[in-house]
């Protein structure tokens, strides 16, 4: 058979994406923890993850081979745990019917196999501490169970620190005093750590120490995959040894992510803080950007990655037209924000309250035609001029009232008639409407009647 068998590959990324999907319904916390967010079940993103394996087992050219990579791409998702779970175990055997080549080989055995051994920590504690939040990442990254903990040092002038990783599971060595002692000890047992260990598959060497380059190879030499773990500043590195990546740790905790509605209050808050400083209404969202990630120490990116994967901020604002305005004068061009309140305090009015869902309905079938269109702009400002007394209005909040009305964005609705140009060109060419630009941005009114 071939393996870049279109069909075969196509099947297995099939199985692969159903077992993920079951996981994260029935047990999400066996998926690495960047991956629990993401909606597996929406067709972009379970197209997304079976072209991705696809592609992966694509470049295998034999069966074994095939499995390999399969495992190594599944432990990227998976934490540990999760080969031992029934879904899993489904999925293995499922792949395993697809083995035309040789369909008595032991799947199972060779997948679970890999996760049989165990892992094992070497702390040089002279050097380098690790807290419990850090240890409990590192056991993310590794794919065999963390069984042992060894630290080394000189016990007698490291305080507690001896009682507390005691109490946290290390086999404490100790060392003279001396420069190097605890580096050379930890050499000496690292080298021929799988003497004693047989089943050991992977070691984290904890220490920024250079000097321990020569262990990582010895290690490497014996088929141990090593981990090297290293701190600069407030991070912790981890080189992988076998794909030579680097994952990092920050050793300062991430604020608690806001809610949706509280991240919009917050960006409401720095909005109007803006506008009081600058007298501008308009607040680009890239000095918003800078500003929130001053106060609240997360970017605007890491909120909207938690809450929609996928989504950018832009697509997030602008289905929130009751309290904040999306302005942006063409694709490539910066985006700004503002309030809707502040140009319109008495919006909750403009829109008779007596309207019925009936009458609402009935305003939607009848935009048919640019003309319609063009009548239910005219209808919004006239709305508008009877409130606030504004003769004139942003472009964007017209198209925000627009949303909040018909239940569209405005640049859907002229797609959707098949009228070619912007928004803002639709409306030069409305003979009741009157265009003009004011510094960057677009107002528009009704034409006053002769």
């Amino acid at each position: 058979m071939s393996y870049n068998d279109s069909d075969l590959l196509q099947k297995i990324s099939v199985e692969i994406c159903q077992s993920i999907i079951a996981i994260q319904q029935q047990q999400p916390e066996l998926l690495i923890a960047k991956y629990r967010t993401i909606n597996w079940q929406i067709s972009a993103n379970k197209s997304a993850l079976s072209t991705k394996f696809r592609a992966i087992l694509s470049q295998t050219q034999n069966w074994d081979e095939l499995l390999q990579k399969l495992q190594s791409s599944l432990k990227a998702v998976l934490v540990p745990a999760a080969f031992d779970s029934p879904i899993l175990s489904d999925l293995i055997a499922s792949i395993h019917q697809l083995n035309l080549e040789n369909p008595d080989f032991n799947t199972t055995h060779l997948l679970q196999r890999q996760f049989s051994g165990i892992a094992i920590l070497l702390l040089d504690a002279e050097n380098l501490q690790l807290n419990t939040n850090t240890e409990k990442f590192l056991t993310t990254i590794c794919h065999c169970h963390l069984q042992v903990k060894i630290a080394f040092a000189n016990w007698s002038n490291r305080g507690k620190l001896d009682i507390e990783l005691h109490e946290r599971g290390y086999d404490l060595i100790h060392v003279p005093a001396g420069r190097d002692n605890a580096d050379g000890k930890m050499i000496a047992l690292g080298s021929s750590i799988h003497e004693r260990y047989p089943n050991i598959k992977e070691v984290f060497v904890c220490s920024s120490d250079k000097v321990m380059t020569n262990l990582c190879n010895t290690l490497q030499q014996n088929g141990i995959l090593v981990y090297q773990v290293s701190q600069h500043g407030e991070n912790i590195k981890v080189f992988n040894s076998a794909t030579s990546e680097t994952v990092n740790y920050s050793l300062k905790p991430l604020p608690e992510i806001p809610s949706i509605k509280q991240f919009i209050s917050q960006i409401k808050g720095l909005i109007k803080l803006q506008q009081k400083q600058t007298t501008s209404y308009w607040i680009k969202l890239s000095l918003l950007s800078k500003l929130f990630k001053s106060k609240h120490q997360l970017t605007i990116s890491q909120i909207i990655d938690h809450h929609f994967p996928g989504k950018k901020a832009r697509e997030i604002f602008i289905n929130y037209p009751s309290e904040i305005v999306v302005h942006q004068i063409d694709d490539k061009s910066e985006l700004y924000l503002t309030l809707f309140e502040h140009h319109q305090p008495k919006s909750e009015n403009i829109q008779d309250s007596s309207q019925s869902p009936t009458t609402t309905s009935k305003i939607l079938s009848t935009i048919n035609s640019s003309a319609d269109l063009e009548q239910a702009i005219n209808n919004i400002l006239t709305n508008f001029s009877k409130v606030d007394n504004q003769k004139t209005v942003d472009v964007s909040i017209l198209g925000s009232k627009f949303y909040q009305q018909y239940g569209k964005p405005i640049t859907e609705q002229i797609k959707q008639l098949k009228i070619s140009g912007s928004f803002v060109k639709f409306l030069h060419s409305c003979k009741s409407l009157q265009v003009q630009q004011v510094g960057k941005k677009w107002e528009v009114g009704v034409k006053s009647e002769l």
